[in-house]
């Protein structure tokens, strides 16, 4: 079972991440999605595409953008579209 930590909560959870890139990327539907808000920032991989991002808050803290998602990534990334990763202050378990 995958984890993504933050704060003492549990924001994702998953039995079937998918490991990419040096990375775990978490299905949609494992995102506990009361402490995810949208954020206009981007970045860009040459390889995977344009990553959206997500900020974490709960309430009494924020995170901006520790974690990423590509909606609409290239051919060799497709493996992980609409999957979200986590970096910064997240601590992922596997």
């Amino acid at each position: 079972m995958a984890k993504a930590i933050w704060r003492g909560h549990v924001v994702a959870e998953t039995a079937q991440p998918v490991r990419f890139d040096n990375n775990i990327y978490f299905p949609p539907e494992a995102l506990k999605r009361a402490f995810f808000q949208d954020s206009d920032h981007t970045s860009l991989c040459p390889w995977k595409g344009t990553a959206g991002y997500f900020t974490l808050t709960d309430g009494a803290a924020t995170s901006a953008n520790a974690a990423w998602i590509y909606r609409s990534p290239l051919p060799a990334a497709e493996q992980i579209r609409d999957h979200v990763a986590f970096w910064k202050d997240v601590t992922v378990e596997d």
